[in-house]
């Protein structure tokens, strides 16, 4: 989504040569959130440019309706809302029958004890630190103590294992601070990894240095 589709193989080849985990690819469908972004074309196109595993965060209603359109292929993650269908159990278990790796995802204004009845369903949990939509939003302070409060829940109960990710002004300074919290998994955009002060290797470089 902040990628400049001009510059797209310069900067694929940047973040491969970056050793680069993943591309996280937002999809929007304009009624879970209010823009639209990045279809089923483009993910096809992406896979024949890099061979970087997808991390596709559906911002989508009804999304088990549609993650076969997406061809989840193994190793890759693939994210639904909790408040975007009645059927969370369905679309993750869609996801693991693809082989691919399902992550619930919940907005700033929801609960992370929503995905209680979740958690045998899921390899990860995509924290949002603003709401869902649009690049360049201001952090929601009240995410930092969620994705702390998050992470104690999961060791407690047993789910050690399940990652957390976060998306939404991950900023050099943000990402330290959500690092020390609990997270693992980080969705660097116009904040940090496109940020215009910085060539996208040297953004990445200090973007590993401030998460350790």
């Amino acid at each position: 989504m902040c990628a400049d589709i001009e510059k797209l193989r310069e900067v694929l080849d940047s973040f491969k040569s970056a050793g680069i985990e993943y591309l996280h690819i937002d999809v929007m469908d304009g009624v879970f959130v209010p823009n639209y972004t990045l279809g089923t074309d483009y993910v096809k196109q992406l896979r024949r440019l890099s061979d970087i595993p997808l991390d596709i965060h559906l911002m989508i209603e009804r999304p088990e309706d549609k993650i076969s359109w997406f061809d989840p292929r193994p190793g890759e993650y693939f994210s639904v809302h909790t408040e975007s269908t009645p059927h969370i159990h369905r679309a993750l278990s869609k996801i693991r029958e693809a082989g691919a790796k399902p992550m619930a995802a919940v907005n700033p204004g929801t609960h992370y004890r929503c995905i209680e009845h979740l958690l045998d369903y899921i390899d990860a949990v995509l924290v949002m630190c603003v709401n869902p939509g649009y690049a360049g939003q201001a952090l929601i302070e009240s995410s930092i103590p969620k994705i702390a409060n998050l992470r104690r829940w999961l060791d407690m109960s047993g789910h050690a294992g399940i990652e957390i990710e976060v998306d939404g002004n991950v900023s050099f300074a943000n990402a330290k601070r959500m690092r020390e919290a609990g997270a693992n998994i980080f969705v660097a955009g116009s904040s940090s990894v496109f940020s215009p002060s910085f060539s996208i290797p040297g953004a990445i470089a200090k973007l590993r240095d401030v998460i350790g």
